[in-house]
Protein backbone atom coordinates (compact mmCIF):
# COMPACT_ATOMS: atom_id res chain seq x y z
CA UNK A 1 0.00 0.00 0.00
CA UNK A 2 1.31 3.45 -0.89
CA UNK A 3 0.15 6.54 0.94
CA UNK A 4 -0.19 10.24 0.22
CA UNK A 5 -0.89 12.59 3.12
CA UNK A 6 -2.79 9.98 5.05
CA UNK A 7 -4.66 8.43 2.12
CA UNK A 8 -4.18 4.70 1.54
CA UNK A 9 -3.86 3.77 -2.13
CA UNK A 10 -5.38 0.48 -3.28
CA UNK A 11 -2.86 -2.13 -4.39
CA UNK A 12 -3.29 -5.73 -5.46
CA UNK A 13 -2.07 -8.27 -2.89
CA UNK A 14 0.28 -11.13 -3.65
CA UNK A 15 -1.96 -14.18 -3.86
CA UNK A 16 -1.09 -17.84 -3.47
CA UNK A 17 -3.45 -20.02 -5.53
CA UNK A 18 -5.85 -22.02 -3.43
CA UNK A 19 -5.64 -25.81 -3.21
CA UNK A 20 -7.72 -27.25 -6.09
CA UNK A 21 -8.65 -30.26 -3.99
CA UNK A 22 -10.01 -28.02 -1.23
CA UNK A 23 -12.06 -26.06 -3.78
CA UNK A 24 -13.47 -29.27 -5.26
CA UNK A 25 -14.38 -30.49 -1.79
CA UNK A 26 -16.04 -27.19 -0.94
CA UNK A 27 -18.07 -27.19 -4.15
CA UNK A 28 -19.23 -30.75 -3.47
CA UNK A 29 -20.24 -29.93 0.09
CA UNK A 30 -22.09 -26.79 -0.99
CA UNK A 31 -24.01 -28.78 -3.59
CA UNK A 32 -25.07 -31.22 -0.89
CA UNK A 33 -26.06 -28.41 1.48
CA UNK A 34 -27.94 -25.98 -0.79
CA UNK A 35 -28.40 -27.85 -4.07
CA UNK A 36 -26.18 -28.32 -7.11
CA UNK A 37 -28.07 -25.67 -9.10
CA UNK A 38 -26.95 -23.04 -6.53
CA UNK A 39 -23.24 -23.77 -7.05
CA UNK A 40 -21.37 -22.36 -10.04
CA UNK A 41 -17.86 -22.77 -11.41
CA UNK A 42 -18.18 -21.70 -15.04
CA UNK A 43 -15.88 -18.88 -16.05
CA UNK A 44 -18.57 -16.36 -17.02
CA UNK A 45 -20.38 -16.68 -13.68
CA UNK A 46 -17.10 -16.53 -11.74
CA UNK A 47 -16.10 -13.32 -13.49
CA UNK A 48 -19.48 -11.57 -13.28
CA UNK A 49 -19.80 -12.45 -9.58
CA UNK A 50 -16.34 -10.98 -8.94
CA UNK A 51 -17.06 -7.49 -10.26
CA UNK A 52 -18.87 -4.43 -9.01
CA UNK A 53 -18.92 -0.78 -10.11
CA UNK A 54 -15.30 -0.11 -9.20
CA UNK A 55 -14.68 0.55 -12.89
CA UNK A 56 -16.17 4.02 -12.28
CA UNK A 57 -12.86 4.84 -10.57
CA UNK A 58 -9.98 5.54 -12.97
CA UNK A 59 -7.65 4.65 -10.09
CA UNK A 60 -9.16 1.19 -9.57
CA UNK A 61 -10.03 0.40 -13.20
CA UNK A 62 -6.44 -0.51 -14.23
CA UNK A 63 -6.31 -2.98 -11.31
CA UNK A 64 -9.46 -4.83 -12.33
CA UNK A 65 -10.67 -7.51 -12.20
CA UNK A 66 -8.50 -7.54 -9.08
CA UNK A 67 -9.46 -11.06 -8.10
CA UNK A 68 -11.77 -13.74 -9.42
CA UNK A 69 -13.84 -16.25 -7.48
CA UNK A 70 -13.08 -19.95 -7.70
CA UNK A 71 -16.61 -20.94 -6.65
CA UNK A 72 -19.90 -19.02 -6.54
CA UNK A 73 -22.85 -20.08 -4.41
CA UNK A 74 -26.34 -18.55 -4.34
CA UNK A 75 -28.13 -19.93 -1.29
CA UNK A 76 -31.95 -19.72 -1.37
CA UNK A 77 -32.39 -18.44 2.17
CA UNK A 78 -30.70 -17.28 5.36
CA UNK A 79 -30.14 -20.84 6.53
CA UNK A 80 -28.34 -21.60 3.30
CA UNK A 81 -26.16 -18.51 3.76
CA UNK A 82 -25.07 -19.80 7.17
CA UNK A 83 -24.46 -23.29 5.81
CA UNK A 84 -22.24 -21.91 3.03
CA UNK A 85 -20.15 -19.86 5.45
CA UNK A 86 -19.61 -22.89 7.68
CA UNK A 87 -18.55 -25.03 4.73
CA UNK A 88 -16.06 -22.42 3.55
CA UNK A 89 -14.53 -22.23 7.00
CA UNK A 90 -14.19 -26.01 7.28
CA UNK A 91 -12.20 -25.99 4.02
CA UNK A 92 -10.32 -22.78 4.92
CA UNK A 93 -11.50 -20.95 1.81
CA UNK A 94 -11.84 -17.13 1.76
CA UNK A 95 -15.41 -15.81 1.53
CA UNK A 96 -16.54 -12.60 -0.18
CA UNK A 97 -20.23 -11.81 0.25
CA UNK A 98 -22.15 -9.81 -2.37
CA UNK A 99 -25.68 -8.65 -3.08
CA UNK A 100 -26.33 -7.11 -6.50
CA UNK A 101 -22.76 -5.86 -6.95
CA UNK A 102 -23.74 -2.18 -7.09
CA UNK A 103 -20.91 -0.98 -4.82
CA UNK A 104 -18.43 1.54 -6.18
CA UNK A 105 -15.27 0.89 -4.18
CA UNK A 106 -14.34 -2.65 -5.19
CA UNK A 107 -15.72 -3.92 -1.88
CA UNK A 108 -17.28 -6.93 -3.66
CA UNK A 109 -14.11 -8.03 -5.46
CA UNK A 110 -12.61 -11.27 -4.06
CA UNK A 111 -8.97 -10.17 -4.02
CA UNK A 112 -7.83 -13.61 -2.84
CA UNK A 113 -10.27 -15.66 -4.91
CA UNK A 114 -12.13 -18.39 -3.05
CA UNK A 115 -15.88 -18.39 -2.53
CA UNK A 116 -18.21 -15.60 -3.58
CA UNK A 117 -21.40 -15.94 -1.56
CA UNK A 118 -24.14 -14.27 -3.60
CA UNK A 119 -27.09 -13.51 -1.31
CA UNK A 120 -29.42 -12.21 -4.03
CA UNK A 121 -31.61 -15.36 -4.02
CA UNK A 122 -32.50 -14.97 -0.31
CA UNK A 123 -35.21 -12.37 -0.91
CA UNK A 124 -38.00 -12.96 1.60
CA UNK A 125 -39.63 -10.16 3.58
CA UNK A 126 -40.04 -11.93 6.92
CA UNK A 127 -42.21 -9.39 8.76
CA UNK A 128 -43.34 -5.78 8.82
CA UNK A 129 -44.20 -4.26 12.19
CA UNK A 130 -44.75 -0.77 13.56
CA UNK A 131 -41.52 1.03 12.70
CA UNK A 132 -39.49 -1.96 11.50
CA UNK A 133 -39.10 -4.31 8.55
CA UNK A 134 -37.37 -7.69 8.86
CA UNK A 135 -35.96 -9.28 5.68
CA UNK A 136 -33.43 -11.76 4.40
CA UNK A 137 -30.10 -10.47 3.16
CA UNK A 138 -31.01 -10.46 -0.54
CA UNK A 139 -34.30 -8.59 -0.28
CA UNK A 140 -34.31 -5.58 -2.62
CA UNK A 141 -35.35 -2.09 -1.64
CA UNK A 142 -38.06 -2.19 -4.29
CA UNK A 143 -39.66 -5.17 -2.54
CA UNK A 144 -39.13 -3.72 0.93
CA UNK A 145 -40.61 -0.33 0.08
CA UNK A 146 -43.64 -2.08 -1.43
CA UNK A 147 -44.07 -4.22 1.68
CA UNK A 148 -43.76 -1.18 3.93
CA UNK A 149 -46.27 0.79 1.84
CA UNK A 150 -48.86 -1.96 2.32
CA UNK A 151 -48.81 -1.08 6.03
CA UNK A 152 -48.80 2.71 5.58
CA UNK A 153 -45.04 3.00 6.13
CA UNK A 154 -41.86 3.63 4.15
CA UNK A 155 -38.18 2.90 4.59
CA UNK A 156 -36.28 5.44 6.68
CA UNK A 157 -33.27 5.20 4.33
CA UNK A 158 -32.87 3.60 0.93
CA UNK A 159 -30.05 3.84 -1.62
CA UNK A 160 -30.29 5.57 -4.98
CA UNK A 161 -29.96 2.12 -6.58
CA UNK A 162 -33.27 0.73 -5.33
CA UNK A 163 -32.55 -2.69 -6.81
CA UNK A 164 -29.74 -3.12 -4.28
CA UNK A 165 -30.08 -5.72 -1.54
CA UNK A 166 -30.55 -4.77 2.08
CA UNK A 167 -27.44 -6.56 3.37
CA UNK A 168 -25.36 -5.27 0.46
CA UNK A 169 -26.38 -1.70 1.26
CA UNK A 170 -25.69 -2.15 4.98
CA UNK A 171 -22.28 -3.72 4.36
CA UNK A 172 -21.22 -1.45 1.52
CA UNK A 173 -23.19 1.79 1.69
CA UNK A 174 -23.81 4.60 4.14
CA UNK A 175 -26.79 6.79 3.23
CA UNK A 176 -29.29 7.77 0.57
CA UNK A 177 -32.87 8.89 0.21
CA UNK A 178 -34.06 9.63 3.74
CA UNK A 179 -30.63 10.52 5.12
CA UNK A 180 -31.41 14.23 5.34
CA UNK A 181 -33.95 13.30 8.03
CA UNK A 182 -32.48 10.09 9.44
CA UNK A 183 -28.71 10.27 8.98
CA UNK A 184 -26.49 7.34 8.03
CA UNK A 185 -27.22 3.64 8.36
CA UNK A 186 -25.35 3.49 11.68
CA UNK A 187 -27.54 6.23 13.22
CA UNK A 188 -30.34 4.02 14.55
CA UNK A 189 -31.40 2.48 11.23
CA UNK A 190 -30.37 -1.05 12.22
CA UNK A 191 -32.58 -2.52 14.92
CA UNK A 192 -31.07 -5.99 14.61
CA UNK A 193 -28.86 -8.06 12.32
CA UNK A 194 -28.63 -11.83 12.12
CA UNK A 195 -24.88 -12.29 11.68
CA UNK A 196 -23.15 -15.51 10.67
CA UNK A 197 -19.68 -16.05 12.13
CA UNK A 198 -17.05 -17.59 9.88
CA UNK A 199 -16.52 -20.69 12.00
CA UNK A 200 -17.08 -24.41 11.47
CA UNK A 201 -20.57 -24.43 12.97
CA UNK A 202 -21.46 -20.92 11.70
CA UNK A 203 -24.36 -20.56 14.12
CA UNK A 204 -26.06 -17.19 13.41
CA UNK A 205 -26.01 -14.58 16.18
CA UNK A 206 -28.59 -11.85 16.73
CA UNK A 207 -26.69 -8.55 17.02
CA UNK A 208 -28.78 -5.58 18.23
CA UNK A 209 -28.14 -1.87 17.87
CA UNK A 210 -25.66 -0.31 18.57
CA UNK A 211 -23.31 -3.31 18.47
CA UNK A 212 -24.44 -4.02 14.90
CA UNK A 213 -23.00 -0.72 13.65
CA UNK A 214 -19.71 -2.67 13.48
CA UNK A 215 -21.25 -4.41 10.44
CA UNK A 216 -22.32 -1.13 8.77
CA UNK A 217 -20.06 -0.12 5.86
CA UNK A 218 -17.63 -2.87 6.87
CA UNK A 219 -17.58 -4.76 3.54
CA UNK A 220 -18.51 -8.02 5.26
CA UNK A 221 -15.24 -8.38 7.17
CA UNK A 222 -16.97 -8.37 10.57
CA UNK A 223 -19.51 -11.12 9.93
CA UNK A 224 -21.94 -12.20 7.22
CA UNK A 225 -25.36 -10.56 7.38
CA UNK A 226 -28.08 -13.19 6.82
CA UNK A 227 -31.10 -11.12 7.92
CA UNK A 228 -31.69 -7.47 8.79
CA UNK A 229 -34.34 -5.48 10.64
CA UNK A 230 -34.32 -1.86 9.49
CA UNK A 231 -36.24 1.27 10.40
CA UNK A 232 -39.50 2.43 8.83
CA UNK A 233 -41.28 5.76 9.06
CA UNK A 234 -44.95 6.65 8.52
CA UNK A 235 -45.55 7.01 4.79
CA UNK A 236 -46.07 10.50 3.39
CA UNK A 237 -47.35 11.87 0.11
CA UNK A 238 -44.18 13.02 -1.60
CA UNK A 239 -43.83 15.17 -4.68
CA UNK A 240 -40.87 16.39 -6.72
CA UNK A 241 -39.85 20.06 -6.61
CA UNK A 242 -37.44 21.28 -9.30
CA UNK A 243 -35.96 24.74 -8.78
CA UNK A 244 -33.07 26.65 -10.32
CA UNK A 245 -30.91 29.66 -9.47
CA UNK A 246 -28.57 32.01 -11.31
CA UNK A 247 -25.83 31.65 -8.68
CA UNK A 248 -24.40 28.94 -6.44
CA UNK A 249 -24.67 31.18 -3.37
CA UNK A 250 -28.42 31.65 -3.84
CA UNK A 251 -28.96 27.95 -4.42
CA UNK A 252 -26.95 26.98 -1.34
CA UNK A 253 -28.77 29.49 0.88
CA UNK A 254 -32.14 28.25 -0.35
CA UNK A 255 -31.14 24.64 0.13
CA UNK A 256 -30.00 25.25 3.67
CA UNK A 257 -33.32 26.88 4.48
CA UNK A 258 -35.13 23.96 2.85
CA UNK A 259 -33.27 21.64 5.25
CA UNK A 260 -35.67 22.92 7.91
CA UNK A 261 -38.94 22.37 6.07
CA UNK A 262 -41.53 20.62 8.19
CA UNK A 263 -41.78 17.74 7.39
CA UNK A 264 -38.11 17.35 6.49
CA UNK A 265 -37.57 16.58 2.78
CA UNK A 266 -36.87 12.98 1.91
CA UNK A 267 -34.07 14.10 -0.40
CA UNK A 268 -32.50 17.44 -1.32
CA UNK A 269 -29.88 17.65 -4.07
CA UNK A 270 -27.99 20.53 -5.67
CA UNK A 271 -26.02 20.55 -8.95
CA UNK A 272 -23.90 23.17 -10.60
CA UNK A 273 -24.85 23.90 -14.22
CA UNK A 274 -22.00 21.86 -15.68
CA UNK A 275 -23.42 18.72 -14.08
CA UNK A 276 -26.91 19.43 -15.40
CA UNK A 277 -25.40 19.65 -18.90
CA UNK A 278 -24.41 15.96 -18.65
CA UNK A 279 -27.87 14.65 -17.80
CA UNK A 280 -29.68 12.79 -20.53
CA UNK A 281 -32.30 13.25 -21.81
CA UNK A 282 -32.61 17.04 -21.57
CA UNK A 283 -35.42 18.14 -19.29
CA UNK A 284 -37.07 21.58 -19.12
CA UNK A 285 -37.14 21.24 -15.33
CA UNK A 286 -33.32 21.13 -15.41
CA UNK A 287 -32.12 24.25 -17.27
CA UNK A 288 -28.52 23.71 -18.31
CA UNK A 289 -27.37 27.28 -17.59
CA UNK A 290 -28.53 27.46 -13.97
CA UNK A 291 -27.78 25.83 -10.61
CA UNK A 292 -30.37 23.13 -9.88
CA UNK A 293 -31.95 22.37 -6.51
CA UNK A 294 -34.29 19.37 -6.36
CA UNK A 295 -36.31 18.22 -3.42
CA UNK A 296 -38.53 15.28 -2.57
CA UNK A 297 -40.98 17.15 -0.34
CA UNK A 298 -44.52 16.62 0.91
CA UNK A 299 -47.47 17.90 -1.08
CA UNK A 300 -48.36 20.37 1.64
CA UNK A 301 -44.80 21.79 1.73
CA UNK A 302 -44.80 23.00 -1.88
CA UNK A 303 -46.00 26.54 -1.09
CA UNK A 304 -43.50 27.01 1.72
CA UNK A 305 -40.66 25.60 -0.39
CA UNK A 306 -41.60 27.81 -3.34
CA UNK A 307 -41.46 30.87 -1.09
CA UNK A 308 -37.95 29.89 0.06
CA UNK A 309 -36.83 29.51 -3.55
CA UNK A 310 -38.19 32.93 -4.51
CA UNK A 311 -36.70 34.59 -1.44
CA UNK A 312 -33.22 33.52 -2.55
CA UNK A 313 -33.57 34.63 -6.15
CA UNK A 314 -34.57 31.32 -7.68
CA UNK A 315 -37.55 30.01 -9.56
CA UNK A 316 -39.59 26.82 -9.42
CA UNK A 317 -39.30 25.10 -12.81
CA UNK A 318 -41.62 22.15 -12.09
CA UNK A 319 -43.62 20.38 -9.42
CA UNK A 320 -44.14 16.74 -10.34
CA UNK A 321 -46.16 14.32 -8.22
CA UNK A 322 -44.33 11.47 -9.97
CA UNK A 323 -40.99 13.23 -9.71
CA UNK A 324 -39.48 11.58 -6.59
CA UNK A 325 -38.17 8.51 -8.45
CA UNK A 326 -36.52 10.72 -11.07
CA UNK A 327 -35.02 13.00 -8.43
CA UNK A 328 -33.63 10.00 -6.56
CA UNK A 329 -32.02 8.79 -9.79
CA UNK A 330 -30.07 12.08 -9.89
CA UNK A 331 -28.58 11.62 -6.43
CA UNK A 332 -25.46 10.21 -4.78
CA UNK A 333 -23.35 7.96 -7.05
CA UNK A 334 -26.00 7.91 -9.74
CA UNK A 335 -24.69 11.40 -10.43
CA UNK A 336 -21.17 10.02 -10.82
CA UNK A 337 -22.37 7.46 -13.33
CA UNK A 338 -24.23 10.08 -15.36
CA UNK A 339 -21.42 12.63 -15.34
CA UNK A 340 -18.68 10.19 -16.32
CA UNK A 341 -20.78 8.66 -19.08
CA UNK A 342 -20.74 12.01 -20.88
CA UNK A 343 -17.44 13.37 -19.52
CA UNK A 344 -15.13 10.40 -18.91
CA UNK A 345 -12.14 12.72 -18.40
CA UNK A 346 -13.60 13.62 -14.99
CA UNK A 347 -13.45 11.63 -11.78
CA UNK A 348 -15.17 12.03 -8.43
CA UNK A 349 -14.31 12.67 -4.81
CA UNK A 350 -16.64 12.25 -1.86
CA UNK A 351 -16.29 15.33 0.33
CA UNK A 352 -17.62 17.33 3.24
CA UNK A 353 -16.68 20.67 4.71
CA UNK A 354 -17.63 24.34 4.60
CA UNK A 355 -15.14 25.07 1.83
CA UNK A 356 -17.40 23.35 -0.69
CA UNK A 357 -19.90 26.19 -0.55
CA UNK A 358 -18.13 29.01 1.30
CA UNK A 359 -14.77 28.91 -0.52
CA UNK A 360 -15.81 27.78 -3.97
CA UNK A 361 -13.30 30.00 -5.81
CA UNK A 362 -10.43 28.52 -3.80
CA UNK A 363 -11.68 25.00 -4.53
CA UNK A 364 -11.72 25.92 -8.22
CA UNK A 365 -8.14 27.14 -7.99
CA UNK A 366 -7.05 23.78 -6.57
CA UNK A 367 -9.28 21.79 -8.93
CA UNK A 368 -9.81 23.66 -12.21
CA UNK A 369 -12.88 22.65 -14.21
CA UNK A 370 -14.36 21.12 -11.06
CA UNK A 371 -18.09 20.66 -10.58
CA UNK A 372 -20.02 20.23 -7.34
CA UNK A 373 -22.98 18.00 -6.56
CA UNK A 374 -24.43 18.38 -3.05
CA UNK A 375 -26.78 16.27 -0.93
CA UNK A 376 -28.48 17.31 2.28
CA UNK A 377 -27.51 14.93 5.09
CA UNK A 378 -28.15 14.71 8.84
CA UNK A 379 -24.73 14.59 10.48
CA UNK A 380 -23.62 14.52 14.11
CA UNK A 381 -23.56 18.33 13.98
CA UNK A 382 -26.95 18.78 12.37
CA UNK A 383 -28.01 18.97 8.73
CA UNK A 384 -25.23 19.79 6.30
CA UNK A 385 -24.08 19.14 2.75
CA UNK A 386 -22.15 16.11 1.59
CA UNK A 387 -20.66 16.29 -1.88
CA UNK A 388 -19.45 14.66 -5.02
CA UNK A 389 -16.69 16.91 -6.35
CA UNK A 390 -15.92 16.18 -9.99
CA UNK A 391 -12.50 17.14 -11.33
CA UNK A 392 -10.25 16.31 -14.25
CA UNK A 393 -8.29 13.08 -13.84
CA UNK A 394 -4.61 13.52 -14.66
CA UNK A 395 -3.33 10.39 -12.98
CA UNK A 396 -3.46 8.95 -9.49
CA UNK A 397 -0.49 10.92 -8.14
CA UNK A 398 -2.03 14.22 -9.20
CA UNK A 399 -5.44 13.21 -7.82
CA UNK A 400 -4.09 12.23 -4.40
CA UNK A 401 -2.05 15.42 -4.22
CA UNK A 402 -5.22 17.45 -4.84
CA UNK A 403 -7.13 15.36 -2.28
CA UNK A 404 -4.58 16.31 0.36
CA UNK A 405 -4.47 20.00 -0.59
CA UNK A 406 -8.26 20.38 -0.56
CA UNK A 407 -8.10 20.18 3.24
CA UNK A 408 -6.34 23.57 3.16
CA UNK A 409 -9.62 25.12 1.93
CA UNK A 410 -11.83 23.16 4.36
CA UNK A 411 -12.84 20.40 1.97
CA UNK A 412 -12.32 16.98 3.52
CA UNK A 413 -12.17 13.98 1.22
CA UNK A 414 -13.48 10.48 1.93
CA UNK A 415 -11.48 8.59 -0.68
CA UNK A 416 -13.79 6.70 -3.10
CA UNK A 417 -10.87 5.19 -5.03
CA UNK A 418 -9.79 2.45 -2.65
CA UNK A 419 -11.19 -0.88 -1.51
CA UNK A 420 -9.53 -0.54 1.90
CA UNK A 421 -11.83 0.45 4.76
CA UNK A 422 -10.79 3.81 6.16
CA UNK A 423 -13.59 5.33 8.26
CA UNK A 424 -13.51 6.37 11.90
CA UNK A 425 -15.21 3.27 13.30
CA UNK A 426 -12.53 0.72 12.42
CA UNK A 427 -11.73 -0.15 16.04
CA UNK A 428 -15.28 -1.50 16.44
CA UNK A 429 -15.04 -3.28 13.08
CA UNK A 430 -11.78 -4.93 14.09
CA UNK A 431 -13.24 -6.06 17.42
CA UNK A 432 -16.25 -7.58 15.66
CA UNK A 433 -14.01 -9.20 13.06
CA UNK A 434 -11.99 -10.83 15.83
CA UNK A 435 -15.24 -12.31 17.16
CA UNK A 436 -16.99 -13.25 13.91
CA UNK A 437 -13.98 -14.00 11.69
CA UNK A 438 -11.21 -15.32 13.93
CA UNK A 439 -9.25 -16.83 11.01
CA UNK A 440 -9.47 -13.79 8.71
CA UNK A 441 -11.34 -15.50 5.88
CA UNK A 442 -14.01 -12.85 5.32
CA UNK A 443 -13.21 -10.54 2.37
CA UNK A 444 -9.46 -10.46 3.06
CA UNK A 445 -7.56 -7.43 1.84
CA UNK A 446 -10.29 -4.93 2.71
CA UNK A 447 -9.57 -4.31 6.43
CA UNK A 448 -6.12 -2.70 6.77
CA UNK A 449 -3.82 -3.81 9.57
CA UNK A 450 -3.58 -1.73 12.70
Amino acid sequence: MSTTAGFGRATLPKVTPLDPAALDALAAELAALVGADAVHRDSSTLLSASTDWAHMSPVLAPLLPGGVADVVVRPPDAAGIAAAVGAAHRHRIPVTVRGQGTGNYGQGIPLFGGLVLDTSAATRILSVSDGWLHAEAGASFVLMEKAAAATGQELAILPSTVGSTVAGFIAGGSGGTGSIANGAIWDGYLRSLLVVPCTDDATPVEVPFPANTAMAHAFGVSGVIAEATVALRPARRWTGLYASFPTLDGAVAAGEELFDLDPTPRLLSLDEAGIIATYRPADPALPVDRVSVRGIITDDSVDAASAVVARHGGRVDAVRPKGPAHIASLSYNHTTYRVRKVRPELTHLQCMGPGLTRRRAEVAALAPESLIHLEGFLTANGRDWVSMLFLRYDGADDLYDRMARLADVEVYVDDPHTWELHHGRLDAVRAAAARFDPDGLLNPGKLPPT
